[in-house]
């Protein structure tokens, strides 16, 4: 199976996409959407049915609709802010609302979407939402499990090469931004995954950010 379908099973995997919108056929819609590309998923048509969930789970990711009934998305955003929340949020319009869109995403939204939505598009976004966060995590909280299995065993070029692989980029990405061959990146994901005892680039994943 290519690498990159085990950094999406990886990725997808116990994820959830939670989503906030007064329209239940929205809700239902994107549910689908997101458990065909195996996320879970979870969706509230108001706020308050929005934080009751919050208390049993917290989301990876929240798709919530700027119009939500007495309330507003910019409610939402200012709410999870003062939570400390950092959950990549994208906020839904139902007809172009610049000032509102410019608003949210002074608040803290990651990108505002107006509907009729793109579902790749929607997908795609999401999964980049998610890679970031990925990576982010592995800087922050996986350096010293990183360390603890083997860090310290690789060279320069190694870590540097692990950081990209912790970024979901494909050997042919990779190479081309360190500036060398796909088959080296190879050959050093290689010897990164035997210093690591990874036995395929998903359980690198869950080595560096769960170990």
């Amino acid at each position: 199976m290519p690498d990159e379908i085990f950094y999406q099973a990886f990725l997808n995997r116990d994820r959830i996409v939670h989503i906030v919108d007064p329209e239940l056929l929205t809700c239902e819609s994107l549910s689908v959407l997101f458990r065909i590309e195996g996320f879970q998923t979870a969706f509230s048509v108001n706020l308050p049915g929005f934080f009751a969930a919050l208390e049993r789970r917290r989301p990876d990711v929240v798709i919530a609709n700027l119009e939500l009934g007495d309330d507003d998305g910019l409610a939402l955003l200012r709410r999870l802010k003062q939570m400390r929340m950092a959950v990549p949020v994208f906020m839904l319009e139902n007809r172009p609302m610049v000032e509102a869109a410019v608003a949210a995403m002074k608040a803290g939204a990651a990108d505002v979407l107006t509907k009729p939505l793109d579902n790749e598009q929607m997908v795609r976004i999401v999964r980049e939402a998610l890679r970031q966060d990925v990576h982010v995590a592995a800087i922050h909280a996986g350096r010293r499990a990183i360390e603890v299995r083997g860090f310290a065993q690789l060279t320069p070029r190694e870590r540097e090469v692990l950081q990209l692989i912790s970024n979901g980029q494909s050997n042919k990405e990779a190479g081309r931004e360190l500036g060398i061959s796909p088959r080296t990146i190879e050959v050093h994901r290689a010897r990164v995954m035997e210093k690591l005892g990874a036995r395929n680039t998903a359980d690198l994943m869950r080595i560096v950010l769960t170990s």
